[in-house]
C-alpha cells in the first residue's frame, strides 16, 4: 500500500536516515510515549538514543562533528519524531535552533567552542524570546543587558524556555541600547547573548535562576520553564556575533527555519493521528460491520488523509527553498500555519472516530488530542502568520507605480 507523506527526489543516504529515525521511532518511542507523558517524566533513554543516532548534530556542518545534513532532511527526522512523541521533537528544535544560530551569525571563537559539543549532545541549547508581559510583540521586550568594562550585565524575566532546566546553552534576546541612541527602532537595538549554564533548576549560576517546571495541558516530559536573570554577568565574547544590534534579526532567522520544524511536527502528529484513526474504523464494529466500511467514516478518513497529504507537501517545499539559499518567510508561514490547523483537525476527526474512547487515557488518541494546541501558538501564532504571508504576497503583487 501506499503510504502518506512519503517525499520524492530523496538520496540514499537521506532514505537510510529516515529509515534508521523511523524504526527507533517505533520501537523506542511510541511504545512508552504515553506512559511517560502521563508521568510528566522526561524522557532520559530516548533522548540518549537520538545522541547515539547523531541527530544533535544533523545539521552541524562535519567539520564541527555533525553530519552535515540539509533542513529537508531535519525537518522529515522531526517529522517521525512527532509522530512518536511531539514531546521529543522539542528537545530536538531548540537546540537546533541555537545550533543554526551560531552556524549562521557567531563568531569563529563561538563556533569553535560550541558546535563540536553541541554536535555530540553534551551541550544542550535553548533559546528564549519571550516574556510574561509580551507575547507576538517580539520589539516589546523589556530584559536589558548593560555593558560594564568586559561584560554585560543582564536582567530580566523570560517566559516559555523549553528546555530550561535540561539546557546548558541559551541564547537571550535583550535590549542593549550600547551604540544606539534614544529613539533607535526597538528591533535595532536587540542583542542575542549566549548564555552558559549548569542543567537544572533554581540558581544554576550566580545571577540566574531556573524556576520548576510549568504546569501544561499537553507537551508534557520537556521542561518549559521561566528564566530569571539579576545581575548576571556574561564575558562581552558572548555576545552572538561579537556586536550588539543584531539580536533580533539573527533570532528571526532562527525561528523561520524553526516555524518549518513547527509544521514537520505538526505533520507528524497529524500522521499518528490519522494511523490510529484509520486501524480503529476497521476494528470498531457497528450495525454489523466496521465502522470504517460507513460512509461517514471513509469521508472522514479521506479528509484527514488529504490534509496530511498537504501539510507534508508545504513543509517539504518551505525546507527545500532555505536549503537553496532562497528567502522562504513566506513559505514558512504558510507551511507552519496549514500544518498546525490541519494537524488540530485531523487530530480531532481521529478523536471523534475513537467516540467515547478517545476520552480515556488508556487510549493514545487523548494525549495528542492536548497536545496538537500547542502547535497553534509555538513559532507565531495562525494571526502572525497570515501577517507575514499577506505582507510578503503584497511584495510579489505590488502593482506599478
Amino acid at each position: 500500500m501506499s503510504r502518506l507523506a512519503r517525499t520524492a527526489g530523496l538520496t540514499d543516504v537521506q532514505q537510510e536516515i529516515l529509515s534508521t529515525v523511523r524504526d527507533f521511532v517505533d520501537k523506542e518511542i511510541i511504545p512508552v510515549a504515553t506512559q511517560l507523558e502521563h508521568r510528566d517524566e522526561y524522557p532520559t533513554d530516548i533522548v540518549e538514543g537520538l545522541k547515539e543516532l547523531g541527530l544533535f548534530g544533523l545539521m552541524i556542518p562535519e567539520e564541527y562533528g555533525g553530519l552535515g545534513e540539509s533542513l529537508l532532511t531535519y525537518a522529515l527526522c522531526v517529522e517521525e519524531i512527532a509522530r512518536g512523541w511531539m514531546s521529543v521533537s522539542g528537545i530536538i528544535n531548540t537546540h537546533f535552533i541555537v545550533a543554526y544560530m551560531l552556524k549562521q551569525h557567531g563568531t569563529q571563537e563561538q563556533k569553535d567552542t560550541f558546535l563540536p559539543r553541541m554536535a555530540l549532545g553534551e551541550v544542550r541549547g535553548a533559546f528564549s524570546m519571550s516574556e510574561p508581559a509580551l507575547g507576538s510583540d517580539v520589539s516589546a521586550i523589556s530584559s536589558k543587558g548593560v555593558r560594564d568594562g568586559d561584560e554585560y550585565v543582564l536582567d530580566g524575566q523570560k517566559m516559555w524556555l523549553t528546555n530550561g532546566g535540561t539546557s546548558t546553552l541559551v541564547a537571550v534576546l535583550c535590549r542593549s541600547d550600547e551604540g544606539h541612541p534614544e529613539g533607535t527602532a526597538p528591533h535595532k537595538s536587540m542583542t542575542t547573548f549566549l548564555v552558559e549554564k549548569e542543567a537544572g533548576f533554581g540558581e544554576v549560576r550566580p545571577g540566574l535562576t531556573i524556576p520548576g517546571k510549568i504546569d501544561k495541558m499537553g507537551y508534557k516530559g520537556v521542561d518549559t520553564t521561566e528564566l530569571i536573570m539579576d545581575g548576571l554577568r556574561i564575558p562581552a565574547n558572548r555576545v552572538l556575533g561579537g556586536t550588539t544590534g543584531r539580536g533580533f534579526y539573527q533570532m528571526m532567522d532562527g525561528v523561520e527555519v524553526g516555524r518549518v520544524n513547527v509544521a514537520a511536527r505538526g505533520c507528524g502528529v497529524a500522521q499518528r493521528a490519522f494511523e490510529l484513526g484509520v486501524s480503529y474504523a476497521q476494528q470498531r464494529h457497528t450495525f454489523g460491520k466496521p465502522i470504517a466500511q460507513h460512509q461517514a467514516i471513509q469521508f472522514k478518513l479521506a479528509e484527514m488523509a488529504t490534509k496530511v497529504e498537504a501539510a507534508h507537501a508545504m513543509m517539504v517545499n518551505a525546507a527545500r527553498k532555505k536549503d537553496s539559499g532562497e528567502r522562504n518567510d513566506l513559505e514558512a508561514g504558510m507551511a507552519k500555519y496549514l500544518a498546525s490547523e490541519y494537524c488540530k483537525e485531523v487530530v480531532e476527526d481521529a478523536f471523534r472516530i475513537h467516540g467515547g474512547y478517545g476520552f480515556s487515557k488508556e487510549y493514545e488518541i487523548e494525549r495528542l488530542y492536548r497536545e496538537a494546541p500547542m502547535l497553534l501558538i509555538g513559532e507565531g501564532t495562525a494571526e502572525i502568520q497570515k501577517m507575514i504571508i499577506g505582507r510578503r504576497l503584497l511584495e510579489e503583487y505590488r502593482l506599478p507605480g
